[in-house]
């Protein structure tokens, strides 16, 4: 038996417990027992282990740092629910109008819509440190199933949070993020000879499908281990362990069942095709959005990564750990894409996660249950749930966080004053934006702007190559709403034909002068406007 699974078993046997014999002696209840037997599990030290895991979420995930595509992603979610259908063609801009548009992400935008209405800017927190939480216990459960040690699991997901953490935003891919690693988790116990988890799959993945684009990954990770099975061999540290006939024939049903739960979408097969779509049709967008660049190795982070990488490769040239070559297959594949573009960090982790655990495991010690102090977890667990009640962030708190981050004020005086339309906006205010039911000239839904042209031209606005100003123009616009901060917004301050009517300490508003029109300049947050 594992060292997991006696972790999960801990209270199964009380060593050193005796029971009294003679008249007064009385034979254990069943039920009791399995009660005392469950409460031990739930104040074990791999219990309490997991709860420091949630808080370490907690404390980071109480911030709310959210991605700008949340809110679209909400307000697409609120309109799925009010009508009853999916969208076919954009709703929000007036630059691509009617340009097709499917909703590749509908399930995780009807959750975030339904929790936005039930509990407010508070009830997306939770939800992220929920999920966040969720992915960081799935994490160390697999790397504790894979090194059978529980501390060894912790303390590589521990590490691995450090790259985790800056993609933990609430948007579906924190789903699919989940989903990715439950699908390890299944492929890992049916490796371990645990065959029952492995029919949940189909289900994960009509669930999926539906939710982001990332199942094609886990389909991947299914047909790597299929492949890793083919035949017994040794290959230096490299070893294939065959299936038996019936596991290879169950693994392929599985697959096939995967692959049918595919087509079961509002939009038929063709949220199986989107994500194959975004890598070979969207270059501009791949090409100028953060998320999609290349590994910063300059940057924290991507030291970590590197040294992630540096060590492993001198870890097993001096120990010479052996491995099957699925899981490296699969290791060298998420650093291959982390590499090219930072997003893919959420694919690096978990896959390298079990290699990581099984090495730390090396040195570290096993869990003893008999050395347990039920208590002290007890204690330390309870403090933890009593913190996170405690400095939970009010609804004042979160309302001040977004107003940061996003045009809060800005959009507070677009409603107050007639200001003229169309209004063209900073790519991350797009998706605030689009919840404040306003037509936007552009949002993160990179994939109509980019089919409709209006991608390319935003990025030639606010590039400042030549003729910038007319192809502003040409699209009507009377109004800018900018970060602070931007080079257009500079440029504009100083071209007598725009006027700055807004200004804070994030946004800054600009109208088209008209002859005999002037708009009064309203001071924001960051101090008194000069009228210009």
């Amino acid at each position: 038996m594992s060292e997991s699974e006696n972790a999960l078993r801990a209270g199964d046997e009380v060593t050193g417990m005796t029971i009294p014999s003679g008249p007064a002696a009385r034979p254990l209840d069943a039920g009791a027992t399995s009660s005392v037997s469950l409460f031990r599990q739930v104040i074990s030290f791999p219990a309490m282990l997991a709860t420091f895991l949630v808080g370490a979420v907690f404390f980071i995930a109480r911030d709310f740092s959210v991605d700008p595509d949340l809110w679209w992603h909400i307000k697409n979610g609120q309109n799925i629910l009010a009508t009853h259908h999916w969208p076919t063609t954009d709703l929000f801009s007036f630059t691509v109008a009617g340009q097709p548009w499917i909703s590749t992400e509908w399930l995780g935008d009807v959750l975030f819509a339904t929790v936005a209405r039930l509990a407010g800017l508070q009830g997306l927190d939770a939800l992220l440190i929920i999920l966040g939480s969720a992915v960081m216990l799935a994490l160390y459960a697999y790397a504790t199933l894979r090194s059978g040690n529980s501390k060894a699991g912790f303390v590589a997901a521990t590490v691995l949070f450090v790259l985790a953490n800056p993609s933990f935003s609430l948007r579906p891919q924190m789903l699919g993020y989940l989903f990715l690693i439950l699908t390890l988790i299944v492929l890992e116990r049916f490796r371990q000879g645990r065959p029952r988890g492995l029919w949940f799959l189909p289900l994960l993945f009509l669930v999926w499908v539906n939710t982001h684009g990332s199942f094609v990954i886990g389909m991947g990770a299914i047909g790597a281990y299929w492949l890793g099975g083919l035949a017994k061999f040794r290959l230096g540290d490299l070893a294939g362990e065959a299936w038996t006939s019936t596991e290879r024939l169950r693994l392929e049903i599985v697959f096939l069942l995967c692959l049918l739960a595919l087509t079961i979408t509002p939009y038929g097969a063709e949220l199986a095709r989107y994500p194959f779509h975004v890598a070979s049709s969207l270059p501009l967008g791949v090409a100028n959005v953060m998320e999609w660049q290349p590994m910063p190795f300059n940057l924290p982070g991507g030291k970590v990564f590197l040294a992630l990488l540096l060590g492993f490769l001198v870890t097993q040239i001096i120990f010479r750990f052996k491995w099957r070559i699925e899981e490296v297959a699969l290791f060298l594949f998420g650093a291959m894409m982390a590499c090219l573009h930072v997003r893919f960090l959420l694919v690096f982790v978990p896959f390298c996660t079990p290699l990581f655990a099984t090495v730390v495991a090396r040195w570290v010690p096993h869990y003893e249950r008999s050395k347990d102090r039920y208590l002290l977890n007890a204690i330390l667990m309870t403090g933890v749930i009593v913190a996170m009640v405690r400095y939970f962030p009010t609804r004042p708190q979160m309302e001040a966080i977004v107003a940061r981050g996003f045009p809060v004020n800005a959009v507070a005086y677009l409603r107050k004053h007639a200001v003229p339309g169309p209004l063209f906006n900073s790519y991350n205010f797009g998706g605030y934006l689009v919840s404040m039911n306003e037509k936007v000239f552009v949002d993160g839904r990179a994939d109509p702007y980019e089919r409709g042209g209006a991608l390319a031209d935003y990025f030639h606005i606010t590039k400042l190559q030549p003729g910038a100003l007319t192809v502003l123009r040409n699209y009507g616009v009377q109004s800018c709403l900018l970060g602070r901060e931007e080079p257009l917004a500079t440029m504009l301050a100083a071209v007598p034909e725009w006027q700055r009517v807004y200004a804070d300490n994030l946004s800054v508003l600009f109208v088209r002068r008209h002859s005999g029109s002037s708009f009064g300049v309203e001071p924001g947050p960051a101090g008194p406007e000069t009228k210009e």
